[in-house]
């Protein structure tokens, strides 16, 4: 199930300044994370869906690349959005 319209201005707002602001880093990082549970908790219940599984593999790399860029480029966000998200690393 993607993501409403809604719940997505509203990840934007929360964590890249403006709802607008689709571009931001923190806020795509975001966007990915709440994909990814959604997916997670989809693969729970399916867990032969083999093509889902793909495509969550893929966002996890996709969020990976972008932490690793925000690490680079802003460490003090990169350490404050890990810590409000709740990943490890």
């Amino acid at each position: 199930m993607p993501l409403t319209k809604e719940r997505t201005q509203q990840i934007f707002a929360e964590y890249g300044g403006k709802a607008a602001n689709t571009g931001s880093t923190e806020g795509q990082i975001a966007q990915l994370t709440e994909r990814i549970s959604q997916i997670s908790g989809h693969l729970q219940q399916n867990k032969k869906d083999f093509s889902t599984h793909r495509g969550l593999m893929q966002l996890v790399g996709k969020r990976k690349r972008l932490l690793n860029y925000l690490q680079k480029n802003d460490l003090t966000g990169y350490r404050k959005l890990i810590e409000k998200l709740g990943l490890r690393k």
